[in-house]
């Protein structure tokens, strides 16, 4: 099966890395595809000692080091049913949400 480099991308979504620059650690929620053509991650490196989310982060993609060998959830299927279709808002919170 031939996967597309959109496709390529998408498989980062859950995926742990590390900003090549900065050092920075987390697992990246979300790829944007702008009209300029950079293709970019947001990466959410996790809760504060204190127990707060901590910011999220856009990365252009070629800065980040993917440290995992899989996803730390499954991902959504974006190419059939009703989450392709946009008819499926926002995943319900893990049952041990610390937000």
């Amino acid at each position: 099966m031939n996967t597309t480099q959109v496709e390529k991308h998408l498989s980062l979504l859950g995926m742990k890395c590390q900003d090549k620059v900065t050092g920075l650690k987390g697992v990246i929620v979300n790829i944007g595809f702008d009209l300029y053509g950079c293709v970019q991650a947001i990466v959410h490196p996790g809760l504060s000692a204190d127990g707060k989310p901590q910011e999220t982060i856009w990365f252009d993609i070629s800065r980040l080091e993917i440290t995992s060998k899989k996803s730390v959830m499954e991902r959504p299927n974006f190419e059939y049913g009703y989450i392709a279709e946009g008819r499926k808002g926002p995943s319900e919170k893990p049952l041990e949400s610390k937000y």
